[in-house]
């Protein structure tokens, strides 16, 4: 049923991916010139670009990734009757989410070469996120799983 457990996890799941979307990711600052360099779901820019800075470098792959977990969750949540689908959903969902959270780390280790600072960037709650929504999955997933395991002991008393 939509009002189980899983499917609370799985809600939650979608709105921390599509959060992802808004927030930025990653941010590193030149305590010299002030230049701010912060990564979003959808680009690695200057904030306050001068004539000399590079252009944005395009980061649509984890905007991307972000959002096909948001989806693939909540058409997840809508397979309630056939629990091996939302199992297998599970899986791809589990993919696409250690997907996003690789490129990012491959879109921050770009801008840490984009603005040569010794100090090291920061990630920011955009980058988080994808974490949280790993376990909300693995939970979903665990309850899935349980409610398999009910649905099959039921079956074997009849």
């Amino acid at each position: 049923m939509i009002q189980r457990i899983q499917s609370v996890f799985l809600l939650l799941l979608s709105l921390a991916m599509l959060s992802v979307l808004f927030l930025p990711i990653w941010s590193k600052t030149d305590p010299v010139s002030g230049q701010t360099l912060v990564m979003t779901a959808f680009q690695l820019a200057y904030e306050n670009a001068d004539a000399g800075m590079s252009v944005s470098t395009s980061t649509w792959p984890i905007a991307a990734l972000a959002a096909a977990s948001t989806l693939v969750a909540l058409f997840e949540i809508f397979q309630f009757r056939n629990r091996f689908t939302q199992l297998k959903l599970g899986m791809v969902n589990f993919l696409l989410i250690v997907a996003t959270i690789g490129a990012g780390f491959y879109f921050s280790s770009l801008g840490e070469q984009m603005l040569n600072v010794k100090m090291p960037g920061t990630f920011q709650a955009g980058f988080y996120l994808p974490t949280l929504a790993l376990l909300l999955n693995l939970l979903a997933n665990r309850f899935i799983r349980r409610d398999e395991q009910l649905v099959r002991s039921m079956d074997r008393l009849r």
